[in-house]
C-alpha cells in the first residue's frame, strides 16, 4: 500500500469520527441535538439521573480494570529486571522548573483566593498555572531522568504537542454535543464570543503536554517501567482488525443516536477505529507492542492520564468551592453526566468518571500518532 493511500484512510477515518455522530444525531433528533454550535458548551437539558443499574454495571467494569492496573499478576504478568540505570542524585533541577514555581503558585493563588484588588487576573490563571505545571513535570523529569527531557531535548515536540493538543481538544468539544453536554462552562459571559474562542485554544495546548510528561515521569520510576512489560500476548489477524473497525464506526453512529445511554462512548470510539485503521495501514499504535506482551506504553499513558485528570478536577473544584457566590475563572467547567453522578470527591467529577480518563489518554496518543502520521513529522516524544 502507497503512502498517500495510508494517510487517506487515515484521514477518512478520522473524518467518521466527526461525520457518524453526526447524522445519528440528526437522525435521532430530526435536526440538530440541543446545544449545537454553544461554544463554550452550556448545559441544554437536565441529564436522565441516577440509575442503579447502569451505576452497578460500570462499578463493575471499573472494578476489574482497578484490579487489572493494581494486581497485574493475577492476568499473567511477571516480573522483569531493570535493565536502566539509576537517576543521577546529582542532576540538578533546570532552571525552567525553579522559574515555574512562583508562576503556579501566584496563579493558583488568584485562581482560587479571589484578592480583592486583582479580581480580574482570576479569568487568565489557567494557561500560566497549567504551562507552569507542565514545566515542572518536565523539570522533574529531567532530574531523575539524567538530565534528558522533551524541554532539554526535544523542545519542538513540545510545540507539535502544544498545536496538536489544541485542535484535538476542540475535537472534544464537537463530540461533546452528540452527547448533550457531558461538560458544560457556566461562565461564558467573562469575554466575548472571539474573546472565548482565543482563551479556550490557549487554555487547550496544555491537555497533551500534561499527559505526556506524567507519561515519561512514570518511566522514571521502576515500579510503573517494569510492571506491565511481561504480560500476556496478543497477535491478532486482520479480520480481528476489520470487526474492530466496524465495531467502532457502529460506537460512533450511535453515540448520536443514543446520547444517554451510550455517552461514554465519546472517550472509547476513537480508539477501535482509529487504532484499526492504522494496524490495518502497517503503521505502529500503542497496542502494538502488546503482541510481545509489553502493555507498559499502553497502560503508562493511560495511568498518567488519570494522575493528571486529579489536577484537573482538583484546581476546577478550588476555583468555584471557595467562592461560590463571586464569578468564577472562565475554565471552570461543570459535569452533566447520566446515569453515574454518584460519589464526589473534592471535584465536580463522579468518581467513576475517573476511569474515563484511563481511556482519554488512549486517546490523546492515538490522535498525536495520527497528526504525526498524516503531517510527517517525528511523533516519537521519550528521551
Amino acid at each position: 500500500m502507497k503512502k498517500w493511500q495510508k494517510k487517506l484512510i487515515l484521514i477518512v477515518t478520522f473524518s467518521l469520527i466527526f461525520i457518524l455522530p453526526y447524522i445519528g444525531s440528526v437522525v435521532k433528533w430530526k435536526g440538530l441535538p440541543p446545544g449545537y454550535g454553544d461554544f463554550p458548551a452550556q448545559k441544554v437539558e437536565a441529564d436522565p439521573g441516577f440509575n442503579l443499574l447502569y451505576f452497578t454495571l460500570a462499578s463493575m467494569v471499573a472494578l476489574f480494570i482497578a484490579l487489572f492496573l493494581i494486581f497485574p499478576g493475577l492476568f499473567g504478568f511477571k516480573k522483569t529486571e531493570d535493565e536502566r540505570t539509576a537517576p543521577d542524585k546529582q542532576t540538578p533541577f533546570p532552571v525552567w522548573f525553579w522559574w515555574s514555581l512562583p508562576v503556579l503558585g501566584v496563579s493558583w493563588l488568584f485562581m482560587w483566593g479571589r484578592v480583592h484588588y486583582f479580581i480580574s487576573f482570576e479569568y487568565y490563571t489557567f494557561v500560566p498555572l497549567w504551562w507552569a505545571f507542565i514545566l515542572i513535570l518536565d523539570g522533574i523529569v529531567y532530574k531523575r531522568n539524567n538530565g534528558n527531557s522533551i524541554i532539554s531535548k526535544k523542545p519542538q515536540v513540545m510545540q507539535l504537542l502544544a498545536v496538536v493538543s489544541c485542535f484535538s481538544w476542540f475535537a472534544f468539544e464537537f463530540l461533546n454535543f452528540f452527547v448533550i453536554e457531558n461538560w458544560y462552562y457556566p461562565n461564558n459571559e467573562v469575554f466575548t464570543n472571539f474573546g472565548n474562542v482565543f482563551w479556550f485554544s490557549l487554555s487547550y495546548t496544555t491537555v497533551l503536554p500534561a499527559i505526556f510528561e506524567w507519561y515519561l515521569l512514570l518511566r522514571t520510576f521502576k515500579g510503573f517501567r517494569h510492571r506491565y512489560r511481561n504480560g500476556p500476548k496478543f497477535s491478532v489477524n486482520r479480520k480481528f482488525l476489520l470487526v474492530y473497525y466496524v465495531l467502532g464506526l457502529g460506537l460512533a453512529f450511535g453515540m448520536g443516536y443514543y446520547p444517554y445511554a451510550l455517552f461514554w462512548v465519546l472517550w472509547v470510539a476513537l480508539v477501535p477505529l482509529l487504532s484499526a485503521a492504522m494496524a490495518l495501514t502497517g503503521y505502529w499504535t500503542p497496542f502494538t507492542p502488546i503482541k510481545n506482551g509489553n502493555w507498559s506504553p499502553l497502560i503508562l499513558i493511560a495511568l498518567a492520564t488519570l494522575f493528571n485528570g486529579f489536577f484537573w478536577e482538583f484546581w476546577n473544584f478550588g476555583s468555584e468551592w471557595f467562592h461560590d457566590s463571586l464569578p468564577t475563572n472562565p475554565n471552570y467547567w461543570k459535569y452533566s453526566v447520566p446515569y453515574l453522578d454518584k460519589i464526589h470527591i473534592f471535584s465536580e467529577m463522579p468518581i467513576l468518571g475517573y476511569f474515563g480518563y484511563l481511556f482519554f489518554g488512549v486517546n490523546c496518543w492515538i490522535i498525536w500518532l495520527i497528526a504525526a502520521y498524516i503531517f510527517d513529522f517525528d511523533a516519537d516524544f521519550e528521551v
